[in-house]
C-alpha cells in the first residue's frame, strides 16, 4: 500500500474498512464435497466481490483496504496490505497499528465471506462505534464475530477464532470502551458449510458455480 494512500487516509473523514482473505485456492475447503476447487474459487471470489462493494458504497467508509497474500481479482483502485502469513489476528494488529500511525482511527474489520452484506449494515455498524468506541456483529450462531468497528486511537488485540464474541467484548472493554452489539442479517451470514450454502439457493451465480 503506498504512502500517498495512507497520507490521504489522515485528511479523509471516515472509517477504514478492512477485509481480509486468505489465498482463493485454500478458502472454503468445508465446501469440498459439494462444489470443485473452481467453484470454490469463484464462491469466494463473488462473495469477496459483496463485501468490497457493499463496503464501497457505505457512507461511513472513505477506504476500503484488503489484507492477502494476493491480489487476485481485487479492483486495482483497492489498496491490497500483504498479509504476513502468521495469523488472521496478527495481520489484523499489525495493519490497525499502520492506520493509526496515519490518522486513521475508525476501523471496520468485515470477513470477505459476507454474501448478504449491505452498505446500510455496514454505516449502523459504524455509527454504533462512533457512539461507544466498539461495536460488534455477532455470527448467527452468537458466538463468533462477524464484523466489528473500533473507534480508538489505542492498539486492540483482535480475537478472531474460538469463542471470539466474547473475547472482542472483553478487549473492548479493557480500552474503556461501552461496546455495543448488533444484530443485522446481512452480517449475521457467513458461508463455511454446505447447509449454509443451502441457504443461497436461486441465487444465479451459485447455480453457474454448480453446473
Amino acid at each position: 500500500m503506498s504512502l500517498t494512500v495512507l497520507g490521504n487516509l489522515a485528511r479523509r473523514r471516515g472509517a477504514c474498512a478492512l477485509i481480509a482473505i486468505k489465498e482463493r485456492a485454500r478458502c472454503k475447503s468445508r465446501l469440498a464435497d459439494v462444489l470443485a476447487p473452481p467453484a470454490r474459487v469463484e464462491l469466494v471470489r463473488s462473495m469477496l466481490n459483496a463485501v468490497l462493494k457493499a463496503a464501497g458504497n457505505a457512507q461511513t467508509v472513505h477506504q476500503v483496504i484488503v489484507i492477502s497474500p494476493e491480489r487476485d481479482t481485487v479492483p486495482a483502485e483497492i489498496p491490497v496490505l500483504a498479509d504476513t502469513g502468521e495469523s488472521l489476528n496478527s495481520a489484523l494488529v499489525q495493519a490497525h497499528a499502520v492506520l493509526r500511525e496515519f490518522g486513521c482511527h475508525e476501523v471496520v474489520v468485515l470477513p470477505a465471506d459476507l454474501p448478504m452484506i449491505t452498505s446500510a449494515e455496514i454505516d449502523e455498524l459504524v455509527r454504533a462505534g462512533r457512539t461507544s468506541g466498539f461495536a460488534l456483529a455477532s455470527d448467527a450462531a452468537g458466538t463468533g464475530t462477524n464484523a466489528l468497528c473500533l473507534v480508538s486511537t489505542q492498539p486492540f488485540r483482535f480475537q478472531f477464532g474460538l469463542d471470539s464474541r466474547r473475547l472482542h467484548l472483553e478487549e473492548a472493554r479493557l480500552l474503556c470502551a461501552s461496546p455495543q452489539e448488533l444484530q443485522l442479517p446481512g452480517l449475521a451470514f457467513d458461508v463455511d458449510s454446505p447447509t449454509d450454502l443451502e441457504q443461497l439457493e436461486g441465487q444465479p451465480w451459485l447455480t453457474r458455480l454448480r453446473a
